[in-house]
């Protein structure tokens, strides 16, 4: 995407996003997968066909790409710098103005709200509470920027994730990104995409639900161990009942 523009083009930009489904689309493919049409129009509640004109305007808006696998036709978000403006624009995004009224629409929000994939990094109160403590024990530093210190290479080498490869990459190491829930940063960059990765490989993290992410049983622990944070920090909050009329 280019970092220049007149008053159209950001016009014309704003535009693809201001659009119920497709706004329901990038939020859906926040979860860094590649999605069908007709997943995506089941995700949104549209006819198939209203899906593919919405993804044929995105794709053609540079938001999307696409890719084709025989018969299928899959689209994904055009790279990190797309998913970090959906997901700041979410963060400035109110509320919604009715809360979820039934017990599994309140549980799928609770778990978004812990823990979620925002594109390829970790996004939720796991996000900010990994993001803070980095900060807190040095690893990472704000003096002058938001930046990885000695300490935290060595960390980072003690968990299997070599930084070399990761200075290399095009995008930053290191990013401040607003979390939508939290409204609080989480971490972002070359950096938040190999813990991410690093955290699920190692069997600590494990993928619900679409975006959602949960710690599994060994991994709250060790993510605990490894941080230095007490287990008990890292507990999602239970979800409360709304009642024994509702599913």
């Amino acid at each position: 995407m280019t970092t220049s523009a007149d008053g159209p083009a950001l016009a014309s930009l704003a535009a693809l996003l201001a659009d119920g489904t497709r706004a329901s689309f990038c939020l859906a493919l926040l979860d860094g997968r590649a999605w069908t049409a007709g997943e995506l129009a089941r995700a949104a509640g549209v006819a198939p066909s209203t899906a593919s004109d919405h993804l044929t305007r995105l794709v053609h808006g540079g938001l999307l790409v696409e890719q084709r696998q025989g018969r299928h036709r899959y689209v994904r978000l055009a790279g990190p710098a797309v998913a970090q403006l959906i997901e700041d624009l979410a963060g400035h995004a109110p509320a919604p103005p009715t809360p979820p009224a039934t017990l599994r629409a309140v549980s799928a929000g609770a778990a978004l709200a812990y823990a979620r994939t925002c594109y390829d990094h970790l996004a939720g109160r796991l996000g900010v509470l990994l993001h803070d403590a980095l900060l807190d024990r040095g690893l990472l530093d704000r003096a002058g920027g938001l930046a990885l210190t000695p300490a935290g290479v060595e960390w980072l080498a003690g968990i299997g994730v070599p930084v070399a490869p990761l200075r290399a990459a095009r995008r930053p190491l290191v990013r401040d990104c607003l979390d939508w829930t939290e409204r609080r940063p989480h971490l972002a960059g070359a950096l938040g995409a190999a813990l991410c990765r690093r955290f699920l490989d190692l069997g600590w993290t494990v993928r619900g639900t679409g975006r959602a992410v949960r710690l599994s049983p060994a991994g709250g622990p060790a993510l605990a161990a490894a941080l230095a944070l007490d287990p008990a920090v890292l507990a999602p909050t239970p979800t409360r009942d709304t009642g024994p009329a509702r599913a």
